[in-house]
């Protein structure tokens, strides 16, 4: 019983509160209607713009009690255009025009059914006490015990009705959402535009990556091959005349071959890290914490194995986040948390450095986060000036 009085409540003060907002609404649709009317003489143009912005500001609150009821946010559908082509504007027009009208006839009922309900019964009650009876709510004056029967039972009636309160605030929370709120179809016509956009970001990034592999095999190790090929090719001429020359240049064939051995280690460490293989996640980034030259803590509490792109995803991001961390911070301390579930890993890197860190200004944060966004992950990054910076990176790992 209390949570039915409850709900019963919370929609009639749903519906009161719809009543106020409606007098909001009259005002801005006759604003509006004055605003539309002037640009038929072209008084009004520059000022649309304006207008169709400034009344968003309320449509909010709106928005937010509508989303309170329904018991999900509702989200803005505006887009990133003038308001004059964007759509969500006209949608804002027809939630004035329909708010202004019906939220003031409910708010009214939802006031008024209670109060002229109460009144009703008490007529019916008292109204001997006044000689030649009292007027009812309903235009008929009680003087006679049938008539205050009748008016107890109008009463009662009208009482009842308010019990529809909860149901009609919702359907009038979803009549906002169906106005106020994004088209259907227009989040996944997002995630679509999404997902197009991470898809050409992870495509950039891949073949940024493979040309930097051909850079670094065709200026470094390929170099170093054809050297050495040279130096044996001439050293085999050189045996049989002059056998110390010969052994000098094979000497600098192996120097030559054993930095081109190095070389390709690195290459290949940058394409998969071997650490991940033998240690796992958790090994390799506490031997990525245990090389940085700012004193670094690895807090491991997820260990559990992911798949290896999203491994070595996580291990490029930590490499490259504790090098910002050392060039730019001027840290004293950092530290590293892994967390997450099966489905979900993340990464938190903080550092008690100036802060003041900014993706628009290169750092390596811009190819973080197209390697986050690649697997459909997210990336945040606090850094006020002072400190701290905290980088948080959460990647999906599938299931």
């Amino acid at each position: 019983m209390k949570g039915w009085l409850r709900s019963w409540w919370s929609g009639l003060r749903y519906l009161l509160v719809g009543a106020a907002t409606s007098f909001l609404a009259m005002l801005l649709f006759f604003a509006m209607a004055v605003v539309l009317m002037t640009c038929l003489i072209g008084v009004g143009i520059p000022a649309l713009p304006v207008a169709l912005k400034l009344i968003r500001y309320p449509l909010r609150f709106e928005r937010r009690r509508a989303g309170r009821r329904l018991g999900e946010p509702i989200a803005e559908p505006y887009a990133n255009v003038s308001p004059i082509r964007d759509p969500a504007s006209l949608r804002d027009l027809a939630w004035l025009t329909v708010h202004a009208v019906l939220g003031f006839i409910v708010g009214v009922l939802a006031f008024g059914l209670p109060l002229g309900g109460l009144r009703q019964i008490l007529t019916g009650v008292f109204w001997w006490l006044v000689p030649g009876g009292i007027p009812s709510s309903l235009a008929f004056v009680v003087n006679s015990w049938p008539l205050a029967a009748l008016c107890v039972f109008s009463g009662i009636v009208m009482i009842a009705l308010t019990f529809w309160a909860a149901p009609l605030a919702r359907w009038q929370a979803l009549a906002t959402r169906a106005l106020l709120g994004p088209r259907p179809g227009a989040s996944l016509t997002d995630r679509v535009v999404e997902l197009t956009a991470t898809r050409a970001a992870a495509l950039e990034a891949h073949g940024a990556e493979l040309r930097r592999l051909e850079r670094d095999l065709h200026d470094g190790t390929q170099a170093r091959l054809s050297a050495v090929v040279l130096q044996l090719g001439i050293a085999d001429q050189l045996f049989e005349g002059n056998p110390a020359k010969a052994r000098e240049l094979l000497s600098k064939a192996q120097d030559a071959a054993t930095e081109a051995l190095a070389e390709l280690r690195t290459v290949v460490r940058s394409i998969h890290p071997p650490l991940l293989t033998d240690r796992g996640l958790d090994g390799a980034i506490t031997a990525l914490a245990d090389r940085c030259a700012v004193p670094c803590t690895v807090d491991v509490r997820s260990s559990a194995r992911r798949p290896a792109a999203v491994e070595a995803a996580v291990y490029f991001i930590v490499a490259e986040t504790l090098a910002n961390v050392t060039k730019h911070s001027g840290a004293e301390q950092a530290s590293i948390t892994l967390d997450g579930t099966v489905d979900t890993l993340r990464i938190r890197i903080r550092d008690d450095g100036r802060g003041g860190a900014d993706e628009s200004q290169g750092s390596g944060l811009a190819g973080i986060r197209k390697r986050a966004e690649a697997f459909d992950g997210t990336v945040t990054l606090t850094s006020p000036p002072g400190g701290p910076t905290v980088l948080e990176v959460e990647l999906p790992c599938g299931s």
